[in-house]
């Protein structure tokens, strides 16, 4: 009797013994690789209304285990599938992959639009209009109705009859609260809608941020501060469109992609702002801008916040 076949059995038991060690340092190896960037996945679209569908998958190859987080207080463990936000805001959805890898994706969600008949609402006419805009800015009106062909707006200015179509803008020169009345051959009551109307920022008032005399320490600390007062103002509620285009038209050169790193987590202007007129209660405690070399635009902004 050999040596192999008076040690058969033992042999076996080391061989298996070596084959489970190497395939844990294998597991334990790929496993500690991973990072929450390697994760795959989708969730589309990123803008909806409420009452419509948005789409998930989790693609990552190495997950175990997974949990979908939407933001509204539904959650899944499915590989894939769709979600429906009943009421308007910003949602974070999150995947979170092994208990350890977290990927999140932002969906702004809009008010459901009014319901129609063959393109038209059924019934009386309405006005679809904003409540709030700025002064001599060009607002929309639209007159939604399902047969009405003729169409006479007065605005609230001028006293007479200001447009004719279904459609229409209008500038209002001074600030103030307007009833807007609208008169068509099929209602027998005219249609109205207020809007209040925002005094808008004198040119003088504007080119204040940068004196004459300021050093560049100066201005760029003016600029920082002028900043975070307007973002606050989204944060606490207060017209979002004149404080968001103020910021746009100022500073960023109408680029709403502009990359914005709140708390060290990047976005994009727009989304950014879109999300701090939905997450009440934030506090804007600093914010630093990065211009370009030409000083003529900011190319990002850095955002230090917390909840009050």
């Amino acid at each position: 009797m050999n040596y192999i076949q008076k040690n058969r059995r033992n042999i076996l038991v080391i061989s298996g013994a070596l084959v489970l060690i190497v395939g844990l340092l294998i597991y334990l190896l790929q496993k500690k690789g991973h990072t929450s960037d390697d994760m795959v996945a989708t969730v589309y679209p990123i803008s909806v209304n409420a009452g419509e569908n948005v789409n998930f998958e989790d693609k990552t190859a190495f997950s175990t285990n997974r949990k979908w987080v939407f933001g509204d207080g539904f959650e899944t463990k499915d590989q894939k599938g769709s979600h429906i936000f009943k009421k308007p805001g910003y949602y974070q959805i999150s995947l979170i992959v092994d208990n350890e890898y977290t990927k999140s994706f932002p969906v702004l969600v809009s008010s459901a639009p009014i319901a129609v008949v063959s393109g038209e609402v059924a019934g009386a006419t309405v006005i679809d209009a904003p409540s709030q805009a700025m002064q001599l800015e060009n607002v929309l009106f639209r007159a939604v109705s399902s047969n009405a062909k003729i169409y006479s707006w007065k605005f609230g200015e001028s006293g007479n009859i200001d447009a004719k179509d279904k459609m229409v803008t209008y500038s209002f020169k001074n600030p103030g609260t307007y009833v807007v009345t609208l008169f068509t051959d099929t209602d027998t009551d005219p249609i109205i809608h207020q809007i209040k109307i925002l005094p808008s920022y004198p040119v003088n008032e504007i080119q204040e941020i940068k004196p004459i005399e300021a050093t560049q320490t100066e201005v760029i600390s003016k600029i920082n501060d002028d900043f975070r007062y307007h973002l606050q103002q989204i944060a606490n509620g207060s017209n979002f469109n004149m404080h968001y285009y103020y910021l746009l038209r100022t500073y960023l050169c109408n680029k709403d992609n502009v990359s914005v790193s709140a708390n060290g987590k990047n976005i994009s202007f727009y989304y950014y702002c879109t999300g701090l007129q939905f997450d009440k209660n934030n506090l804007i405690q600093e914010v630093t801008t990065t211009i370009d070399p030409g000083q003529n635009c900011i190319t990002k902004v850095e955002v230090k916040q917390s909840k009050e």
